[in-house]
């Protein structure tokens, strides 16, 4: 599977004068070697617009929609979003109960 994961790193998202606990170089690392061990790409974007659920962090699979989560502070939502890659992510395994307490409506969505 191709995946692309993008990440938020603007005002809110990656800051650690908002998120002092959160180690962002690292989450940034790790989010590039799980894009890279399902085949896919990690990118930072400048903003996604959705400060009020920083980090954000969006996974897009080719022919699905693109899955939007925010609040990913630690190791245990990366870990989640790794396991749910493997089990074939956006369009090919359901989303855990895990992962859907992190999901989040994009910018604009209808809710």
């Amino acid at each position: 599977m191709s995946v692309l994961l993008t990440v938020c790193r603007d005002c809110c998202c990656g800051t650690v004068k908002k998120h002092p606990t959160v180690n962002h170089g690292r989450q940034l690392a790790r989010l590039r070697e799980i894009a890279a061990k399902h085949g896919g790409t990690a990118r930072v974007a400048e903003c996604l617009d959705t400060c009020e659920t920083s980090n954000v962090v969006v996974v897009q699979a080719p022919g699905a929609k693109p899955v939007w989560f925010g609040f990913v502070l630690d190791d245990a939502v990366l870990d989640d979003i790794d396991a749910w890659l493997a089990a074939g992510g956006p369009g090919g395994a359901p989303l855990p109960a895990t992962l859907e307490l992190n999901r989040v409506r994009a910018p604009g969505r209808p809710a």
